[in-house]
């Protein structure tokens, strides 16, 4: 059984829009005189067929270019003599309908093409141009309203996805495994050593604070991230020990640079879950930020191999999804093995001058 076929918004306003032109120019041959039905069957199907063809021709054209993506200066650059263009294609075409059908219908017509031409060019170019500007216009209103449609939907969607990321991450950085073994490591250390155990108290509540508290902003000041992550890490040595060892190496010039939150902790925390923890000796995490052309590049390596643990695990994939829709591709994620049993988990993104204050 077909299925139904159904058309696009731009095809209805095509036909209809057209039709109700053509309709109306009939209208006015039908007050006139001589007038015929046949004669006006074929001024509709001509009208239809020339009129959508034309503007159909430029709108391939405009989306093969990507006109639609343009701001409004370089678009009205485009535009402009684009409309002047099709003008002149919608003046070439009726003269020629119009003159075809007279020499056909109308045995007494007897002018030539060139007096016919001259006799009617200045009218049908003044109509092109009104015609043409009105359907240019109507087009690009529609595209960039769609356009904001989108970009509308993209936002409320990073905004839904960043919460249940930062939520997840909470979840998998605060696992019942790790949760567990640092109350307990707080209880050990609660009569050998107060001072420590006080400490680690104050670094799991600024954990718990920070993760809940700061669920809807979408970017933090790359020094935010890097405290954070040197609480989780100070955290984390106490059930580790020696077998975790962390090198930090950041361009401080770029502390204030925006990053996506708990974005390089995901890593971190990858780092020390398939890394550090599956080896009896432990080793060293490298943390390095650097500037790269124009562009922020964030490093986590750790000893260990992709196969000792999964290359796409919850955090991974929604790191991988929060910086498509904050970069809108801009940023890069990769996740590689180096020589030497190392793993390198690396971020590129977009520098941005500076970012609004999270707390306010």
């Amino acid at each position: 059984m077909p299925q139904n076929i159904r058309l696009s918004l731009y095809w209805k306003c095509q036909l209809i829009g057209w039709a109700v032109a053509s309709l109306y120019w009939s209208y006015l041959g039908f007050t006139g005189t001589r007038f015929s039905y046949v004669v006006a069957v074929i001024h509709f199907v001509a009208d239809m067929v020339m009129y959508i063809g034309l503007t159909h021709l430029f709108r391939t054209i405009s989306k093969h270019y990507g006109w639609q993506q343009l701001a409004p200066g370089p678009l009205l650059v485009r535009i402009i003599p684009a409309t002047v263009l099709l003008s002149f294609g919608y003046l070439f075409l009726t003269v020629g309908k119009l003159y075809l059908i007279r020499k056909i219908f109308e045995p007494d017509f007897a002018d030539s093409w060139s007096s016919y031409f001259n006799a009617q060019w200045q009218v049908l170019l003044v109509t092109g141009i009104r015609l043409m500007a009105i359907w240019v216009l109507a087009y690009y209103l529609y595209q960039y309203a769609q356009r904001e449609i989108r970009a509308t939907r993209e936002s409320a969607r990073l905004a839904l996805i960043a919460k249940d990321a930062q939520l997840d991450n909470l979840a998998a950085q605060l696992n019942p495994h790790f949760f567990f073994n640092s109350l307990n490591n707080i209880k050990a250390l609660v009569l050998a050593d107060p001072q420590a155990a006080r400490r680690a108290i104050d670094l799991l509540s600024e954990l718990l604070r920070t993760s809940l508290y700061r669920r809807d902003v979408v970017q933090i000041p790359l020094r935010d991230e890097l405290t954070l992550i040197n609480d989780y890490l100070e955290l984390e040595r106490m059930r580790f020990e020696e077998r975790l060892q962390v090198e930090i190496n950041v361009d401080e010039s770029l502390l204030s640079a925006p990053v996506l939150p708990l974005s390089i902790q995901v890593l971190v925390e990858n780092a020390i879950k398939h890394g550090i923890a599956q080896r009896k000796d432990g080793g060293v995490i490298r943390i390095g930020v650097a500037k790269y052309g124009a562009d922020l590049l964030i490093s986590v390596s750790n000893p260990g191999y992709l196969s000792a643990g999964p290359a796409n695990g919850l955090g991974l994939r929604n790191l991988r999804e929060r910086l498509q829709l904050q970069y809108n591709g801009a940023a890069v994620f990769r996740l590689k093995e180096l020589p030497e049993g190392i793993v390198c988990a690396q971020i590129k993104l977009p520098l941005h001058a500076s970012i609004s204050n999270p707390d306010h």
